[in-house]
């Protein structure tokens, strides 16, 4: 995926759903009433039934949404891509194959290893591709290393391939470092810190640690701007002008207005992209209303409360601690890496891109089904390995 990505920087929801589709074949030829279980015995537990609710209110919103075939083409992304995640998570782990985590990790190195030359030959292969010549169109891929390195270089460890692992992390860091992405070199650093606690605290420390990390910014969101403007001083503005801060804060501000001006239901889901034109907005002062028109808040937490209202931030707020209560059962070093991806996934949520981007959805999914299958018993891997079957 990372490698596919900076060749085609929004190809990630057609490699998970190539890879989702591969394993429901695969399991469904294997075992039909087991691929079938596999699929619905998630659904039975408290963090699904969070999550799906979550999912309904989206869909409930879309009757009071402004512009419904907006809201729906948001939707037709996005489900289909969190479809796939899903069907990988639960079907990859148990069968994927000992050379595929080996060849992730060629992968992961030679997209990091392409991004640092790139960006150092002045985007030689992105002319040659065809692609726009701007440095941020490595965004992307730099974001997905962040997720997936994590887990990929977790398997390797776990399989003894402590080299190859170790060369993963350290391309991986070396994209993201040369990218221009500020929001992956935050994920980068938040993901290692958080590892790093992970590994150190004890594990109740550690979870809350992570809960007070996402409880605080499922709250502070609509007031991120307005926090921001008042604290931030300018020489960090200076520092971080190529990340456009000063407009990063601005845009928080207008959003976070329109929350305050209806912070019960939100405007419908997926009215991002012209939120400029919705009801709320209209009732804002002019000057609120300018950066609106910018797409989306740049801030994923800060967009369920825009558009979902204040149902779509608690049952947010509920999936993903329902998610720490189940990372708590992990075993080190499993834990650490879980809550590792969570501090960056969190940190890169709540400064960059849609939070419904299907190529986000879909490097979130890989990460999960690389994390899934380090953590399986080490009993089940040796008997698998042994039999050829």
């Amino acid at each position: 995926m990372p490698l596919a990505m900076v060749l085609a920087n929004r190809s990630s929801p057609l490699v998970i759903g190539l890879a989702a589709l591969a394993f429901l074949a695969g399991r469904t030829v294997e075992d039909r009433a087991g691929t079938a279980q596999r699929l619905l015995a998630p659904l039975t537990r408290p963090l699904a039934w969070a999550a799906l609710a979550f999912l309904a209110w989206s869909l409930l919103s879309l009757a009071w949404s402004p512009f419904p075939a907006a809201s729906l083409r948001v939707g037709g992304e996005f489900l289909p891509t969190l479809v796939a995640a899903y069907m990988l998570a639960c079907l990859a782990p148990g069968r994927i194959p000992a050379f595929a985590p080996r060849l992730g990790a060629v992968a992961i190195a030679a997209a990091g290893l392409l991004i640092a030359v790139d960006l150092a030959l002045d985007l030689v292969l992105e002319r040659a591709l065809g692609h726009r010549a701007a440095a941020f169109v490595h965004n992307r891929p730099v974001l997905t290393l962040d997720l997936v390195a994590g887990p990929v270089a977790l398997v390797l460890w776990r399989q003894r391939d402590r080299g190859l692992a170790a060369g993963a992390l350290v391309f991986a860091a070396l994209g993201v470092l040369r990218s221009i992405s500020g929001a992956a070199q935050l994920g980068l650093l938040a993901g290692a810190a958080m590892f790093a606690a992970g590994r150190l605290l004890p594990r109740r420390a550690g979870i809350g640690l992570a809960g007070l990390g996402l409880g605080l910014a499922v709250a502070l969101a609509p007031v991120e701007g307005d926090l921001l403007a008042r604290t931030m001083p300018e020489a960090a503005h200076e520092r971080l002008v190529q990340s456009s801060s000063r407009a990063r804060v601005a845009i928080a501000r207008s959003f976070g207005a329109a929350v305050a001006a209806d912070p019960w239901r939100g405007a419908g889901f997926g009215t991002s992209a012209r939120f400029s034109e919705t009801p709320v907005a209209q009732a804002l002062p002019d000057e609120m209303r300018v950066l609106l028109g910018v797409g989306h808040p740049h801030n994923s937490f800060l967009q369920v409360w825009a558009e979902l209202g204040l149902p779509g931030a608690v049952l947010a707020a509920l999936t993903l601690m329902l998610m720490l209560a189940r990372i708590a059962r992990l075993d080190q070093p499993d834990r650490a890496t879980a809550l590792g991806l969570v501090a960056c996934a969190t940190a890169i949520a709540f400064v960059e891109h849609n939070g419904w981007a299907a190529w986000w959805t879909a490097g979130l999914g890989a990460a999960i089904s690389w994390l899934r299958e380090a953590s399986r018993p080490r009993a089940e891997t040796t008997s698998r390995m042994d039999d050829p079957a």
